[in-house]
C-alpha cells in the first residue's frame, strides 16, 4: 500500500469539467462528472461543485437554464430532472467570471455500482485474463455505448466529500478501456444492453481485491454488528493522531529492511545449502515450523546441467509462488514477481548455463496465510531444446525474517472504504448495485450473515432508496473436492449469504458449479454476468418471459432411513444420478445417501439407518449437479 500521505492528498485532487475555450476554470465538479458519462434516465441528476459566482447550468436535453446560487463556502448545489434513455447531450456551466465548462458526449440512460473484492476486480485481461479475454476486448469496440467508470483505490477513516477516478472519469467501452475494467460490471452492462435495445449503459467500478465486507460498512453498522473491537480502536486512534501512528509504522519498516539486508547479505545465493531442512514441492508450506509461517524464506535446489546444453539459454518455470519472489541462478538474480497467483517463467542467459552442478535460490516472501511453491508439478522444471527437467521434489529451505510490518493504517480496517470509495458518490442516482465479495470473510459466517445485511441496509440509505436493487454473486466452489464436508466453512459463508435474501429487492446469482478447485478467481465472469443479468431483467426490467431463479425445496419429509425432497419447478440432472447430497443419520454420522428421481420435481434419498439432516451442496467444492431452466444451479440448503 502506498503510504498514507499519499492516499490522503489524493483526495484533494478535482478533475475539472472540460472547457469549451482556453482560459484559467472557475468552476470545478466532482470527479465523476465528467465527458462521456451516462446519468440515470428519468430520475435526477445532483451536481454539486465550487465557483467563482453564482452558477448557471444548461442540460441540452431541455435547453432550460438552472440557477445556483453560490453558497458561503463558494459551493453550489443542484437538481436537474433527467430525460428518457437517449443523447449525446451536453451540460454547459457558467458562473460569469471566468470560463464556461462543458461536458461533453453525456448520454441518459442505466446506470449500476459494482462492488466488491477480487472476483469483481478482475479484469477482462490485466492480471485476470477470464475466458476468451482477447476476442472479448477485441470485441469492446462494438459497444461505445457502454461507459466505463473506475473508482481509485484509496481509503479514509472518516467519511470523505470527494470522489477519486481512474482513466480521467467515464470513458467508453474499447478494448483499451475494458482490459483493466471489471470483467463482471462490463459483461453484465454488455448483455442489459442486448436485451434493453441498446440504451446507453454505465457501469461503475468500485471494487477493492481482498477486502473483507467489513471494510465497506459504515462505522455505525460495524459497531452495531460488533465483534471488530480492535480493528475499531485502531480507527478511533488514527481519528485523534493519524500522523503518529504512520510515524512508528515507518521506523518499523526500517528496522524490518535492515533485518532483511543482513539475512540476505549472509546468504551464499550461489552455494547449495546442503545443511538446510527439506520441504516439498511443489505444494504450500504444510510442515511444522513453515506452516504458520509468515515472511522470507530462502528456498534452494541444485540439478546437473549436460555438456549438450551448456551455453545455450535454459529456461526456468517455478509453477506459482505465494506471495513474491527473486530468483537467483548461480548466485546471479534472474528475475522476480509480485503476485501469488502468477505463473513464474525466467530465462536463464546462456553466458551462464555450464556443464555441471547449478544452484537454484529462490526468496520467497509470503506475506500471510498460506506460502510456497505451488501449481502444478508439470510447470517446475528447467528446460532448453530438447532437454527438461523436472525440479518437483524436495527444495532446503532456510526461514528469515518475519513478515513487513503493516500499516496501521489499510484498506481491511472496517469502515474505511466505505468511507473514501462509496460516500462521495452518495448523489450519483442509479439502477441497482451489483456485489461479489465474501471470500476474506469465510470462517465468520455468523457475524457474516448479520454484517452483509447491515452493508445492504447502509448502502440503501446513504444512495436514498431504500429499495435500491441489490444482486450479489454466491461464491463459487473452491478447493479440493470432498463428498462429504458437512462443516465446509466456505459451505457456511454462502448460506450467510444466502440470509440476506430476507431484505427486499434481494437476489443472488450462484457461481457454485462454475469454481475453480485451485483458483480462487474461476475465468468464466461471462456466465456470473449473465445470471445477474437475468435477475434484473426479470426484477427491475418487467421482463416476464425471463426465468431468473433455479427451482427451491418446496417441502421435504423425512421418514426414517428414506428422505423425499421436492421442488417448486422441475429439475434437470447433469449426468445419470442426482449427486451433492449428504444425510447424517441417528448415530450422527455423515454419508453420501443412495439418490433417485421420481418425478421431475422430486428426488428421493435412502441411507442405511434413520435419517435426520440433508444437505445438498454443501462443501467447499461442492459436486452437487441439479439445475433448473436456463441452466441455473440449484442452490444449496439444509433440512432437519
Amino acid at each position: 500500500m502506498k503510504k498514507l500521505n499519499l492516499l490522503f492528498a489524493a483526495l484533494a485532487l478535482l478533475p475539472l469539467a472540460c472547457s469549451t475555450h482556453t482560459g484559467e476554470p472557475t468552476i470545478s465538479l466532482p470527479a465523476y462528472l465528467t465527458d462521456s458519462m451516462v446519468v440515470q434516465r428519468l430520475s435526477t441528476l445532483k451536481i454539486k461543485g465550487h465557483a467563482a459566482g453564482d452558477v448557471k447550468i444548461k442540460p441540452s436535453w431541455n435547453n432550460k437554464t438552472y440557477n445556483c446560487s453560490l453558497g458561503g463556502d463558494s459551493t453550489f448545489f443542484v437538481e436537474i430532472p433527467t430525460p428518457e434513455a437517449g443523447g449525446p447531450y451536453t451540460i454547459t456551466l457558467s458562473d460569469g467570471k471566468g470560463v464556461d465548462k462543458v461536458l461533453h458526449d453525456v448520454y441518459s440512460g442505466v446506470v449500476w455500482l459494482c462492488s466488491g473484492q477480487s472476483n469483481m476486480e478482475m479484469p477482462v485481461g490485466g492480471w485476470g485474463k477470464v475466458l476468451n479475454y482477447e476476442a472479448e476486448l477485441d470485441s469492446a469496440a462494438n459497444h461505445p455505448l457502454i461507459r466505463l467508470l473506475q473508482i481509485n483505490k484509496h481509503i479514509a477513516v472518516k467519511p470523505s466529500g470527494e470522489a477519486v477516478v481512474n482513466m480521467g472519469g467515464w470513458r467508453p467501452a474499447s478494448p483499451k478501456t475494458a482490459y483493466d475494467f471489471s470483467a463482471v460490471a462490463y459483461f453484465f452492462a454488455r448483455d442489459l444492453q442486448r436485451e434493453l435495445g441498446g440504451i446507453p449503459l454505465g457501469v461503475i467500478n468500485c471494487s477493492w481485491s481482498g477486502t473483507p465486507a467489513e471494510a465497506w460498512t459504515s462505522l455505525g453498522g460495524v459497531t452495531e454488528v460488533g465483534g471488530f473491537g480492535e480493528p475499531l480502536e485502531t480507527i478511533g486512534q488514527a481519528l485523534v493522531d493519524s500522523a503518529a501512528m504512520m510515524d512508528k509504522f515507518n521506523a518499523d519498516v526500517e528496522a524490518w529492511r535492515r533485518a532483511v539486508k543482513e539475512d540476505s547479505a549472509a546468504i551464499d545465493y550461489g552455494r547449495f545449502h546442503r545443511e538446510w531442512p527439506v520441504v516439498h514441492c511443489p505444494g504450500l508450506w504444510n510442515i511444522d515450523g513453515l506452516a504458520d509461517f509468515d515472511g522470507i524464506v530462502y528456498m534452494q535446489r541444485t540439478f546437473d546441467i549436460p555438456a549438450s546444453v551448456a551455453g545455450k539459454k535454459l529456461e526456468l518455470k517455478l509453477a506459482k509462488i505465494d506471495d513474491d519472489d527473486v530468483t537467483y541462478f548461480n548466485g546471479i538474480k534472474i528475475g522476480e514477481t509480485v503476485g501469488h497467483n502468477k505463473d513464474r517463467s525466467y530465462i536463464v542467459p546462456d553466458s551462464l548455463v555450464m556443464a555441471g552442478k547449478a544452484v537454484v535460490t529462490v526468496s520467497v516472501r509470503d506475506n500471510g496465510s498460506g506460502g510456497g511453491i505451488y501449481g502444478e508439478a508439470d510447470s517446475l522444471c528447467v528446460s532448453g531444446g530438447d532437454w527438461r527437467l523436472s525440479l518437483a521434489g524436495d527444495w532446503a529451505y532456510c526461514k528469515s525474517a518475519g513478515p513487513r510490518p503493516k500499516s496501521p493504517l489499510h484498506q481491511n480496517l472496517p469502515t474505511v472504504l466505505y468511507n473514501a470509495m462509496l460516500y462521495p458518490l452518495r448523489d450519483i442516482s442509479l439502477d441497482g448495485v451489483l456485489w461479489y465479495q465474501g471470500c476474506s470473510n469465510v470462517g465468520r459466517n455468523e457475524q457474516y450473515s448479520r454484517l452483509f445485511k447491515r452493508l445492504i441496509g447502509d448502502w440503501r440509505s446513504l444512495l436514498g432508496r431504500e429499495d435500491l436493487p441489490f444482486y450479489f454473486v454466491q461464491l463459487a466452489g473452491y478447493l479440493k473436492p470432498e463428498e462429504i464436508q458437512p462443516e465446509s466453512a466456505w459451505a457456511a459463508l454462502r448460506q450467510a449469504q444466502a440470509d440476506a435474501l430476507a431484505l427486499e429487492n434481494t437476489a443472488m446469482a450462484s457461481a457454485i458449479d462454475i469454481g475453480e478447485a485451485d483458483d480462487i478467481h474461476p475465468k468464466n465472469k461471462q456466465e456470473v454476468a449473465r445470471r445477474l443479468s437475468l435477475a434484473a431483467l426479470k426484477n427491475i426490467y418487467g421482463r416476464a418471459d425471463v426465468i431468473a431463479e433455479a427451482p427451491k425445496v418446496a417441502s421435504s419429509k423425512i421418514d426414517k432411513n428414506e428422505a423425499c425432497i421436492t421442488f417448486d419447478a422441475p429439475v434437470t440432472i447433469d449426468g445419470d444420478a442426482p449427486k451433492g447430497f449428504i444425510v447424517k443419520t441417528a448415530s450422527g454420522r455423515w454419508l453420501v445417501p443412495q439418490a433417485s428421481v421420481k418425478s421431475d420435481t422430486e428426488i428421493a434419498l435412502t441411507a442405511p439407518s434413520a435419517i435426520v439432516e440433508v444437505k445438498y451442496s454443501w462443501a467447499d467444492f461442492p459436486q452437487g449437479n441439479l439445475r433448473g431452466a436456463t441452466a441455473l444451479p440449484v442452490l444449496p440448503f439444509a433440512i432437519k
